[in-house]
């Protein structure tokens, strides 16, 4: 495995920025006390959590909107949600006409249509929530928009999406909402626009904003919610009044500081790579990927989305194929979001899009961030290249096993008639123990071969044989004739080698072990 992984998979989270770390560091040894209390030490505390709320405000331009501090975007639209929902439920008791339909775009983080139904449930509306569509492009239908705006009491659309980057038409849409339900209540997931478009929120029609701290080079569990002035708002939590009453709870402060360390950062402009070095940046690792991966396609037009997003797919590999490979080369990249990766299913805002099949499955999502050095993306190029030629290399000498996907991620489960067997895990410094006792121990890599041939961890490579997981029975008689010889399997997450290594009790060797958490623990 790599000694130093490239990181391209900023869309997921980012590292901490060093000044976002002293802050918070700051924050917990330093300027520790409580900001609602009234002592000097408290209130040095408070002029902490007013400065990072001052520079939130000139970065986002939020005018006499309201800036809530909260534990991330997922608690910013359940906030957001709740209260538009509150507000639709109060004036629907008072007589007013109100929409039946909640709209979100097709393309949506999965939290905002999972917390309009959850709320829409629990408040017992029954209003209709329904996708708005996107063309091929990943854009909203604004005609579409046109046609059910009139009928919609609460809108949900993105700035910028997660998987593809396609930035969002907002002015359109403003626009849309504007002339045809001016009372329509409106929120905008802003997660991915921070740091990478203009953001003037008080020139906008949104009535809520939603913002994450550890997107963009902040800690995780700290976020922010925006609310215009005048805009419906229900406090979801209620205790000690912090946050002006708006959200009760002893303020997070190391995350506020680390916040407030990235807003003045962003004010100052000379922390962050300008907007040109990222398109070059986005230029260069594209060129990598049509040079490694025969017929690569892109996703979404480069015109359309953000920088620092190419969501690209191969024909004939599947993600998951895609996926083991870059991160045996030390290359961390995503097939999508984070918050469904384990599920390993098409994605589905690439299916929303109407893209074929092929490409819904076999895509890749990479994301870097304008911290990233011209070095990084160099080394991240020469990598995409290396795994191109080990996948033609493994094509054109073992096709078989380079077609198929890795063997399934999740935890093998028993037979119908069969219980698991207890499987030794070793760690790492147990296995070095083990081959230090036992030289002759075999080393078996159940990873597909182009994994193997993609990093061959070092420190045992000379004992190591690699048979991928689907070619073990050709090896077991062998393996049985020696039973006093040690087995240990590994695989990229200890899942396969798991499975290895219950194949071969079950046949009855005495000294099988796997390494737990594979190679990711290394």
């Amino acid at each position: 495995m790599s000694a130093s992984p490239i990181y391209l998979d900023n869309n997921a989270t980012t590292r901490a920025m060093p000044a976002a770390l002293a802050a918070a560091q700051t924050a917990m040894a330093e300027v520790f006390g409580n900001p609602s209390s009234g002592h000097c030490t408290g209130l040095v505390a408070r002029q902490m959590l007013m400065k990072a709320r001052e520079y939130t405000a000139q970065v986002l331009d939020s005018g006499e909107g309201q800036l809530i501090f909260m534990s991330g975007a997922t608690e910013g639209i359940q906030s957001a949600v709740f209260s538009a929902l509150m507000n639709i439920r109060q004036r629907r008791e008072r007589g007013e006409p109100v929409g039946r339909l909640l709209v979100y775009g097709a393309t949506e983080h999965k939290a905002v249509p999972e917390a309009l139904r959850h709320w829409n449930a629990v408040l017992g509306l029954d209003l209709e929530v329904r996708a708005l569509p996107v063309c091929g492009h990943g854009q909203h239908q604004l005609e579409v928009l046109a046609q059910w705006m009139a009928d919609t009491a609460l809108l949900c659309t993105m700035a910028a999406n997660n998987e593809t980057g396609v930035v969002s038409d907002l002015v359109g849409i403003e626009r849309v909402l504007t002339a045809h339900n001016p009372a329509a209540l409106w929120l905008v997931d802003c997660v991915q626009a921070l740091g990478k478009l203009p953001l003037k929120l008080r020139q906008t029609r949104m009535d809520y904003a939603t913002f994450s701290g550890h997107k963009l080079y902040g800690p995780k569990g700290i976020g922010l919610l925006y609310v215009r002035a005048g805009s419906p708002y229900t406090a979801m939590m209620a205790g000690g009044g912090q946050e002006g009453g708006l959200r009760a709870g002893t303020e997070n402060m190391p995350g506020i500081a680390a916040w407030g360390a990235v807003m003045q950062a962003l004010l100052e402009g000379r922390t962050f790579q300008p907007g040109s070095r990222l398109l070059a940046h986005r230029e260069q690792l594209a060129r990598a990927l049509s040079t490694a991966f025969s017929g690569v396609v892109f996703n979404a037009p480069f015109s359309l989305a953000v920088p620092t997003t190419l969501n690209f797919s191969v024909p004939g590999v599947s993600s998951n194929t895609l996926l083991a490979l870059f991160d045996a080369a030390g290359v961390r990249v995503s097939a999508g979001s984070a918050c469904s990766a384990a599920k390993a299913e098409p994605s589905y805002v690439l299916v929303a899009m109407g893209l074929p099949e092929w490409q819904t499955t076999s895509a890749v999502r990479l994301s870097f961030g304008p911290l990233d050095e011209p070095a990084l993306i160099e080394r991240a190029c020469a990598a995409i290249v290396r795994c191109g030629e080990v996948l033609v290399h493994a094509r054109d000498h073992d096709a078989p096993t380079v077609s198929l996907p890795p063997a399934s991620i999740s935890r093998p489960k028993a037979d119908a008639d069969q219980t698991l067997l207890p499987v030794a895990a070793l760690t790492w410094g147990e296995l070095a123990a083990l081959l230090n006792q036992h030289p002759d121990t075999r080393v078996v890599d159940v990873r597909e071969n182009y994994e193997h041939l993609a990093g061959t961890p070092q420190a045992f490579a000379s004992q190591v044989v690699n048979v991928p997981l689907d070619r073990l029975d050709q090896h077991l008689l062998d393996w049985l004739a020696e039973p006093a010889r040690p087995v240990v399997f590994f695989c990229r997450t200890g899942n396969r080698s798991h499975q290895a290594a219950q194949q071969l009790l079950r046949k009855g060797h005495p000294h099988i072990r796997h390494l737990a958490g594979g190679l990711a623990l290394s």
